[in-house]
C-alpha cells in the first residue's frame, strides 16, 4: 500500500516592524538588520527572498503602545534602550509596495478592533486587498496593553471579555459592509454605454448593534477577497472561541507540541460544533529557528547572538504581556515561590516545560534569558536535519498545518532558514517547490484550495454574501421576515 502523502507545511515569516520583535536588543548584533525597519528598500529584499523560497506570507504583528509596566508606572525606560517593539510603524502602509515589487507572497496584518471604527477598518483593508490583488489578510486582535488604551482616551483597558463581545460584532459589521453591501456582478462591463455600477445592487447594511451603529454602504467596490484573509491568535478561552468562529488560520504558542494539541483540538471541536469545516482551519505555531550546516554550528551561532541580548527589554516585555512588574523583587529571588499567584503559575509552568528547566531556580535573570529571544515560543537549535525532525514531531503530535517563523536577526535567521532548512524539508516532501496559485489571493495559497477566493460557504461569513439574482441579500431578507 502506498505512503499516504505528508501534510504540506505552511511556512510564513513572523516580523515587526520596529528595531526588535521578540529579540531585544539583537540590533546591536553587527549583521542585523533591524534598525532599518523604516525603510521599504529593506522589506521589500526581505519579502522577495521569501518569495523565491516559497514562503506563504509574511505576518507583520503590532502594538498601540509602549511596554511600560516595568519599573513602572507608565515607564519606558528599559524598553526604548533594547528597541523592545518600541518605536514601532503601522505596517499596512507598506503592503501595497511590498506586493508591488513581488507577485504571489501574502501579507498578513495585525489591526485591533478596539480602537478602530469598524467602517474605517474595512475601507482600509478593502484598498489594500486591490492594491495587492487580494494577498493581505487581516491579524484580528482586541490589545493588550493598558498603554494603548490610555493613548486612545481610556483611563484603563476595556474588560478582556468585553472585549471579545465587542469584536464578535465588529466582524458581522465588516462582513455586511465586505459581502453585503455590494451585490455579485454590481460593477458593470466597460461598454462605454453603462453607468460605472447599478445602483440597485449597492446598498446600506444599517447594521444597528450594542456597540456599533453603521448605516453603511461600504464606500469601497469589492477587492478580489472582498473579506480579507481573517487571522487570529486568542489565547484565552474567550480568544478561542471566538478564533473558531472567525479564523481561516489561528497562530498558537507553546514550549512543545504536546503542550499545543489539547489547544488545537479544542479550536477545532468548537469550529466543528459551529458548523465549521475543522479541517479548514489552519493552526500555526510560533517557533524560533536558529539553523546551520551542523548541530553545533547552530549552538554556536544562538550562544552568540544571546550576547547581544537586553536583559532590562526582555523584562519590560514580560511586563507588558503579563501585567506585572517584576522590579520590586530581589535579584535572587525564585519566582517559583513568590506570593503573586498568577507569576508563580506562569514561572512554574516554564520551569516544567522549557528543557533544561526544572533544575533551574528562576530568578529575574532566568526569565530574561528565557524571553531573550524568540519571546515565549518554542526554540529549535540544530542542523537542518534536527530541525527538520522536531517540525515534523510538531505536525503528528499537535496537529498543527505550519509554522510562523520569528527571528532573532533579520535577515540573517530567515537567510539560515531559506539556506539550510527549507531544501531539507522540500527533500522530505514536507514543503512544496511551487504555490499553490502563482499570483493568487492568499486565501488560494494558504488554503491550497485553487479558485477558492472568498469566504468559504461554511464559514459565518458566507452568511451576508449578497448574490446575483437576490434582490437583497438572504440574511437582510430572513430579518425583515422576522420583523
Amino acid at each position: 500500500m502506498a505512503a499516504s502523502p505528508k501534510k504540506q507545511l505552511i511556512l510564513n515569516a513572523f516580523a515587526m516592524q520596529s528595531p526588535s520583535h521578540l529579540n531585544p536588543g539583537l540590533h546591536r548584533y553587527p549583521p542585523d538588520q533591524g534598525h532599518q525597519y523604516t525603510s521599504l528598500q529593506h522589506w521589500i529584499r526581505v519579502a522577495q527572498k521569501l518569495e523565491a523560497a516559497k514562503f506563504h506570507a509574511i505576518f507583520f504583528a503590532d502594538v498601540l503602545g509602549g511596554y511600560d509596566v516595568y519599573k513602572g508606572p507608565a515607564n519606558l525606560e528599559p524598553t526604548i534602550p533594547a528597541g523592545a517593539q518600541f518605536p514601532i510603524n503601522d505596517p499596512l502602509y507598506s503592503i501595497p509596495a511590498l506586493a508591488a515589487a513581488t507577485e504571489t507572497i501574502a501579507f498578513g496584518v495585525t489591526a485591533s478592533t478596539t480602537y478602530d471604527a469598524p467602517y474605517a477598518m474595512a475601507r482600509r483593508f478593502s484598498t489594500v486587498d486591490h492594491l495587492s490583488n487580494g494577498r493581505v489578510g487581516w491579524n484580528i486582535v482586541t490589545s493588550y496593553l493598558d498603554s494603548a488604551a490610555r493613548n486612545f482616551g481610556l483611563n484603563t483597558q476595556i474588560e478582556h471579555d468585553e472585549r471579545y463581545r465587542m469584536a464578535d460584532e465588529y466582524l458581522d459589521v465588516t462582513y455586511k459592509l465586505w459581502e453585503g453591501s455590494w451585490r455579485d456582478g454590481a460593477v458593470n462591463e466597460r461598454d462605454g454605454v453603462a453607468g460605472y455600477a447599478d445602483p440597485k445592487a449597492v446598498r446600506q447594511i444599517n447594521h444597528k448593534g450594542k456597540y456599533f451603529n453603521v448605516p453603511g454602504p461600504h464606500i469601497c467596490e469589492p477587492s478580489r477577497q472582498r473579506t480579507p484573509f481573517l487571522l487570529q491568535a486568542g489565547t484565552s478561552s474567550a480568544g478561542k472561541a471566538f478564533a473558531a468562529k472567525h479564523a481561516e488560520a489561528i497562530f498558537l504558542n507553546g514550549q512543545s507540541p504536546e503542550l499545543v494539541k489539547p489547544s488545537v483540538a479544542s479550536v477545532r471541536e468548537q469550529a466543528k460544533a459551529l458548523g465549521r469545516d475543522p479541517a479548514s482551519i489552519k493552526i500555526v505555531a510560533g517557533v524560533l529557528v536558529i539553523v546551520a550546516e551542523t548541530d553545533e554550528a547552530a549552538q554556536a551561532k544562538y550562544d552568540e547572538l544571546v550576547k547581544y541580548g537586553d536583559r532590562e527589554g526582555a523584562l519590560a516585555l514580560f511586563g507588558g504581556w503579563s501585567g506585572y512588574d517584576l522590579s520590586g523583587y530581589t535579584d535572587d529571588q525564585d519566582f517559583r515561590f513568590v506570593e503573586q499567584p498568577a507569576v508563580r503559575s506562569m514561572v512554574n509552568h516554564w520551569a516544567s516545560t522549557v528543557p533544561g528547566g526544572e533544575g533551574k531556580k528562576w530568578t529575574r535573570a532566568t526569565i530574561a534569558e528565557h524571553l531573550i529571544m524568540g519571546g515565549n515560543g518554542s526554540k529549535i537549535i540544530g542542523g537542518p536535519q534536527a530541525v527538520a525532525d522536531e517540525l515534523e514531531r510538531w505536525v503528528e503530535v499537535a496537529d498543527v498545518d505550519g509554522f510562523n517563523l520569528s527571528y532573532a536577526s533579520i535577515p540573517e535567521t530567515f537567510d539560515d532558514i531559506v539556506t539550510y532548512l527549507v531544501p531539507e524539508l522540500q527533500r522530505r516532501g514536507l514543503f512544496h517547490t511551487e504555490y499553490a496559485v502563482k499570483g493568487g489571493t492568499m486565501r488560494e495559497n494558504m488554503s491550497g484550495q485553487p479558485g477558492q477566493t472568498r469566504l468559504s460557504d461554511s464559514h459565518p461569513g458566507a452568511q451576508y454574501f449578497w448574490k446575483k439574482g437576490e434582490e437583497v441579500p438572504r440574511y437582510a431578507a430572513e430579518e425583515a421576515r422576522a420583523n
